[in-house]
């Protein structure tokens, strides 16, 4: 199998470390594969390919999409070290308001599957950081919600010691508490 799908502690998030063929030429690995994701619970057909980079101590999100357009996401780092964050907003969940997070990397390879229903964010822990993601359908800005990072009641363990590089949107996203019913899941 070239995967090792690993469930976290909120259900549904699922960590995955694909199997790395090196050589003295570089390496192989495959990134995604529908028969094995399929085989494993993620039966997620993604639509959208994304790329970003960020410097250093930026913190992206808390980010989602409010239902027609809501997005699965499969997040990878390709070059840097981030560690990356789903925040369950399932209003019938057990973990409602929870979040679990895990450090991908250039190194690592792991890969995080975020199912609908969860906001996404992030925060770069090497000089800089390239993520490409896979979504579950397009952008749309209409739809386009988040929640505060820095949320005390979900009260994330961003892992770092100084004030983290957040843009104006990000710091002025609502608390989970004072977010618009029908925009949670």
């Amino acid at each position: 199998m070239p995967f090792k799908f690993e469930k976290l502690d909120i259900n549904d998030v699922v960590l995955i470390t694909p199997k790395i063929f090196p050589d003295e030429r570089g390496f192989f690995t495959e990134t995604y594969k529908k028969s094995e994701f399929c085989k494993n619970g993620i039966k997620t057909e993604f639509v959208q390919d994304n790329h970003s980079k960020s410097a250093q101590g930026v913190l992206r999100g808390l980010h989602y999409q409010k239902k027609p357009k809501a997005q699965a996401k499969l997040v990878r780092c390709t070059s840097g070290k981030i560690f990356d964050v789903a925040v369950d907003l399932r209003k019938d969940s057990k973990t409602f308001g929870k979040w679990t997070g895990a450090i991908l990397s250039e190194e690592n390879k792991k890969m995080l599957f975020i199912p609908e229903g969860f906001a996404h964010g992030f925060i770069v822990l090497s000089d800089s950081a390239e993520l490409m993601y896979k979504a579950s359908d397009e952008y749309s800005p209409e739809n386009d919600r988040g929640i505060r990072y820095n949320d005390p009641e979900i009260n994330i363990d961003w892992g770092v010691e100084f004030e983290p590089l957040v843009s104006e949107k990000d710091k002025n996203q609502p608390f989970l508490k004072d977010t618009v019913e029908e925009d949670l899941f």
